[in-house]
């Protein structure tokens, strides 16, 4: 068998013969790793039974009752959906019929592999967009009926006070590199651009949204957790990957969040025609008023402005995977700030 996981040790073939042997998937033959991540980590399992995607969920504590219990609540919530049309891959249960493998201190899924591409909303073509907020829409709505009704909630939006101590953190960290690069140099001007910027929409910070606009998202909606297929003249989306952030959030945010990221360019601004089609059909399948976009729309743009997690990750975390997102991300804050009410209209009119 081969097994290629130099960054997890603890995933040793020893460990992966375990966990097959909970499964009725015939014998393994290879184990490549084809994702890494904060909440999980992934792998390609080949068996003589056929392929299959083995996730290691590393915020799974099986010492933790309530976290299985989060796990399994995912997986059951992915099976619902799957059952009422929607493009999931669900997690197969083991032999003693929980979808959970804990081996070795770890928790482990199983799912079947599906083949498929990762498209960018530039690559989508207009009916496309519609298609993938008709389908985002749709994702809010099956969540409500097998979800259980959530009680009114409020929820808060940054606080300005917090967001100055992280910039004056941050920018500590970038004038005490002593081989500064362009990155760099790149992050201090929208550091101090972003300064400037908050200072000037102080007065802007929105309101608490009402519990009624509230409801059960998948949580991470972008382009890299929808998988498309790779066969026919027009993909279609056969895949909806990673649930770990399910839960209880204002819906039409996460619709905000998603096209801010499938239709944003390289140079930081939005496709704002492929979004207004996105967000027409996302209305009409959600049942989303223009009142709840518009605010929701007004709430991420805050968040953004407030927000300086790709930089957290670089100086505070050392890790410097979210770098290449950087230039765009960032350049998107002062362009959809300048254009704030072409925006609103994309997503309201």
């Amino acid at each position: 068998m081969r097994l290629v996981q130099p960054s997890s040790p603890a995933l040793t073939e020893s460990t992966l013969r375990s966990l097959v042997r909970r499964y009725d998937v015939g014998e393994p033959l290879s184990c490549e790793p084809v994702s890494q991540g904060l909440l999980n980590r992934g792998y390609r399992l080949a068996t003589t039974h056929g392929s299959y995607f083995l996730k290691h969920h590393l915020d799974g504590d099986p010492a933790d009752p309530a976290g299985l219990a989060r796990i399994e609540g995912q997986h059951r919530a992915t099976a619902q959906l799957g059952a009422l049309g929607l493009p999931v891959v669900s997690a197969l249960a083991c032999r003693g019929g929980r979808t959970v493998a804990v081996v070795g201190g770890r928790c482990y899924a199983l799912h079947p592999w599906v083949e498929g591409s990762h498209r960018h909303g530039s690559e989508l073509s207009a009916a496309q967009c519609h298609r993938l907020g008709a389908l985002l829409g749709q994702v809010h709505t099956r969540l409500a009926q097998v979800k259980p009704q959530v009680p009114d909630a409020t929820h808060e939006s940054a606080d300005l006070s917090a967001t100055y101590e992280v910039i004056g953190e941050l920018l500590v960290h970038v004038r005490a590199r002593r081989r500064r690069d362009s990155f760099d140099e790149l992050a201090e001007h929208r550091l101090t651009e972003r300064r400037e910027l908050l200072r000037r929409y102080a007065d802007a910070r929105p309101p608490a949204v009402p519990g009624t606009f509230s409801g059960w998202v998948h949580g991470d909606f972008h382009p890299l957790n929808l998988l498309y297929a790779t066969a026919g003249r027009e993909p279609r989306p056969v895949a909806i990957l990673d649930w770990d952030r399910l839960g209880v959030h204002p819906r039409a945010e996460e619709a905000v969040r998603g096209a801010a990221i499938f239709f944003v360019r390289p140079d930081g601004t939005l496709d704002l025609r492929k979004i207004r089609g996105f967000a027409r059909a996302y209305r009409f399948f959600a049942g989303a008023s223009r009142a709840e976009l518009a605010a929701a729309v007004h709430r991420v743009w805050w968040e953004r402005l407030n927000d300086f997690w790709m930089l957290r990750w670089r100086y505070q975390l050392r890790d410097v995977r979210a770098d290449p997102q950087f230039p765009a991300a960032a350049a998107l804050v002062v362009w959809w700030s300048a254009r704030y009410e072409a925006v609103r209209s994309a997503f309201c009119d």
